[in-house]
């Protein structure tokens, strides 16, 4: 039976983590509790390639087999999301991929070329729509500085179903959501801490790489949105800024060091990050991760 992809969307979109083993090498096989977890507490898309799951530091090949990992593992449960990026070539071969796979979305990373043009993000987003032949696209905007009229043409672009806005401005997204078309769907990409107020100028739903970790907490924070129960999510959330807080340290590049590291004291061990992220935590982060654990219940 087909996923409500629009409904879908304005739930959690759980950023999975890409797990290593003690040589450094793709070890997909240690996802599945993460997953099984992720879904059994209620969250609503997995996403892999993304972030989170360092898809910077991925080759070609790795993000392939982390991609039908994911596919294999979520069996369908949820919807799959696969992250797609990186040169149009590489990134049209991943769209053909994901698609092979059954994915209901593909997630466009931005560019980090040196020179993209707001017309040359139009193009590439053109370029892997038709590679994904038909696969709704989720824009994931790290960066308006292209302005209002361009996020408005990209996403009138065929194809393009949503945007994960990732920049702490409610105010230009409210302006982006009154350009665009009707039809797309506005995604918290700042994870929880952020979604109070992006869904206090009409974005629904929001991305969270605590999934990994702590589910239950994302779904109960999402609940309260939903109800519209702002003291309640703040609430829920303050619970859990510590967590967020490392992984925000460092210019962000603890971010998935935080998760792993959290992952570990769990006895889940997904393996150290590649570089340039920040690996491992220092002493004191790693002592403020293990007492938040704790205190939680986690570890």
């Amino acid at each position: 039976m087909p996923h409500d992809l629009k409904t879908a969307l304005r739930g959690i979109s759980g950023i999975l983590v890409a797990p290593f083993d003690e040589d450094g090498e793709l070890a997909t096989d240690r996802l599945s509790p993460i997953v099984d977890r992720a879904i059994g507490a209620g969250v609503h898309i997995l996403v892999a390639n993304g972030n989170t799951g360092e898809f910077y530091a991925l080759d070609e090949v790795e993000a392939r087999r982390f991609a039908e990992a994911a596919a294999a593992q979520i069996n369908g449960r949820v919807p799959l999301v696969c992250g797609i990026g990186r040169g149009i070539r590489e990134a049209s071969r991943a769209a053909a991929h994901a698609a092979s796979l059954g994915a209901d979305a593909l997630m466009v990373h931005q560019p980090p070329d040196p020179f993209v043009s707001p017309r040359g993000l139009r193009d590439y987003v053109a370029r892997i729509a038709e590679a994904g032949d038909g696969t709704p696209l989720m824009l994931y905007l790290r960066n308006d500085l292209i302005g209002t009229a361009a996020i408005a043409e990209i996403c009138a672009v065929p194809g393009v179903a949503g945007v994960k806005w990732a920049t702490p401005n409610p105010l230009k997204l409210k302006a982006a959501m009154e350009a665009a078309p009707d039809h797309i769907i506005w995604v918290g990409g700042l994870a929880e801490v952020w979604a109070p107020p992006l869904y206090a100028v009409g974005a629904r739903g929001f991305t969270s790489g605590l999934i990994n970790v702590w589910p239950a907490r994302s779904v109960a924070i999402h609940a309260a949105l939903d109800k519209g129960d702002y003291d309640e999510a703040n609430r829920l959330i303050a619970g859990m800024t510590v967590f967020e807080d490392i992984r925000a340290e460092e210019m962000g590049g603890t971010n998935v060091t935080g998760v792993k590291s959290a992952l570990k004291l769990m006895g889940e061990d997904c393996g150290a990050t590649r570089p340039p992220s920040a690996w491992p935590l220092t002493d004191n982060q790693q002592a403020r991760l293990a007492a938040f654990m704790r205190q939680n219940g986690l570890a």
